[in-house]
């Protein structure tokens, strides 16, 4: 008997499942039912961030990981930029092993090449309460995306006020994306379950040092670099390789849970 299969898909600070691009769908057609979740603070306006700390997001990924985790066999845990710092955290804290983790563009380090001049100065500002919830962090050019098509469209759907991603964060926002990294590097040696991270080369958020590091700290993971893509892989130049990769990995351990079970295709 084939085990019953699920993914849960966790997004990034700002955004909404629209970072994930296609990868629901593919999933879903490779017959993995995928669960997702709307993080605290999102889907209204980014002021809600303001108010809003990392220990939020960690309980509503757990509520919804532990929701699923009862209704199958097997479940992995899937997170992109953001949402791979929470994924990774909730992994290490559950000791998940009924299934994989999969970080995309993890920033354990905001050391990209377009980030702005608030990276160094941003930890003397978290100390001004004032400061962290008016001050804005806006989405600027390129986007985190190199394909300049898929970039005139997402400054388009910027300028329309679509609500696929926010158009900027407060800074009480990063302030808590930088105690969630922190947290998470604590937790990479105490994951149990095998790791595949996905990163670009030329990432403008955060560099290669991100894959590097758990590559080096995680008890077992793999790394696959993409060469022509910015931060948001999902949906850009090199997408189709994100979700190959994604799935050759599943695939890999759908092949060890019925070789441990005694099924023969």
């Amino acid at each position: 008997m084939t085990a019953r299969v699920g993914a849960l898909l966790i997004h990034g600070l700002g955004g909404t499942q629209h970072d994930f691009g296609l990868m629901h769908r593919q999933l879903k057609r490779c017959g993995i039912e995928t669960y997702s979740l709307t993080l605290p603070g999102h889907g209204t306006t980014p002021d809600a961030l303001s108010s809003v700390r990392a220990e939020d997001w960690l309980a509503a990924v757990t509520a919804k990981y532990r929701e699923v985790i009862d209704q199958h066999e097997v479940v992995h845990v899937i997170g992109i930029s953001m949402g791979s710092l929470l994924a990774a955290t909730l992994c290490a804290l559950e000791r998940h092993e009924k299934g994989r983790l999969i970080m995309l563009s993890p920033p354990i380090y905001i050391d990209g090449w377009s980030t702005p001049w608030w990276r160094a100065a941003r930890h003397l500002a978290y100390r001004l309460p004032l400061l962290r919830t008016k001050m804005k962090i806006e989405e600027s050019e390129p986007f985190s995306i190199k394909n300049s098509r898929l970039r005139n469209i997402m400054k388009t759907k910027f300028a329309r006020g679509s609500h696929f991603h926010y158009r900027w964060v407060p800074l009480a926002g990063i302030r808590e994306l930088d105690r969630l990294r922190r947290k998470v590097i604590r937790s990479l040696p105490r994951l149990a379950c095998a790791t595949l991270v996905v990163h670009a080369r030329e990432d403008d958020l955060t560099s290669l040092r991100s894959a590097d590091f758990i590559a080096r700290t995680a008890p077992d993971a793999r790394v696959v670099v993409l060469e022509n893509s910015y931060h948001m892989i999902c949906v850009d130049n090199d997408r189709e390789q994100v979700v190959s990769s994604v799935l050759d990995f599943l695939d890999a351990a759908a092949q060890e849970i019925d070789a441990a079970v005694g099924v023969h295709p």
